[in-house]
């Protein structure tokens, strides 16, 4: 069974250190066994300046199972697939210890960003590229954190209009946006899977 006052702990300690560290932690809804993390990219990293959202579902074993975590934002990254948003990392695996933690968890992740591991990848062609030719990779990297992890220099106005466009109505798609901080990416993908 989840121990859900430990969650509850865990939310506020994320909300109240998300200045300093950048991650943040919020329920998808009021079930708090689904989870939405966000993380900052790495400064000095093809990552910088992106913001990453990562599914968090916890099992019912929490804490004394890890917490299962895949990136929702695409990132090319060795241990990421590319295609489904897969981490590969220790922790998250049998490496796992219910001393730690969502924030723990997600600062572990952060960190992989940094310092990739291409002897133990998720995603085979990432890993070669980067043993091969870590200039491309890097490119690479940096290209699909601008096209998926970075908010659009477009004002508010444009992102509604541009998502009313498609469908969706005016209100929800402001609450939507507002609930993401801006990042109309991130406001569609979440319009798309409500």
């Amino acid at each position: 069974m989840i121990d859900f006052a430990r969650v509850q702990k865990e939310l506020q300690e994320c909300g109240r250190e998300k200045d300093s560290s950048g991650i943040r932690v919020s329920p998808k809804s009021d079930n708090l066994a689904r989870l939405t993390g966000i993380i900052p990219g790495p400064l000095g990293t093809p990552y910088e300046g992106g913001s990453f959202e990562i599914d968090i579902t916890l099992p019912d074993g929490y804490p004394f199972e890890p917490p299962k975590m895949k990136f929702v934002t695409k990132v090319w990254h060795p241990n990421i697939s590319s295609q489904s948003g897969a981490i590969c990392l220790d922790i998250l695996k049998d490496q796992w210890s219910p001393a730690l933690t969502l924030k723990t968890a997600l600062l572990s992740i952060q960190a992989l960003l940094s310092a990739p591991e291409p002897d133990d990848p998720q995603d085979a062609v990432v890993a070669q590229q980067y043993l091969r030719e870590y200039q491309t990779f890097f490119s690479t990297a940096r290209y699909w954190t601008e096209s998926f992890a970075k908010a659009s220099s477009l004002g508010v106005e444009e992102k509604v209009q541009q998502l009313v466009e498609m469908g969706f109505p005016d209100g929800l798609v402001r609450s939507t946006l507002e609930a993401v901080g801006g990042d109309e990416n991130l406001a569609l993908e979440k319009l798309l899977s409500s």
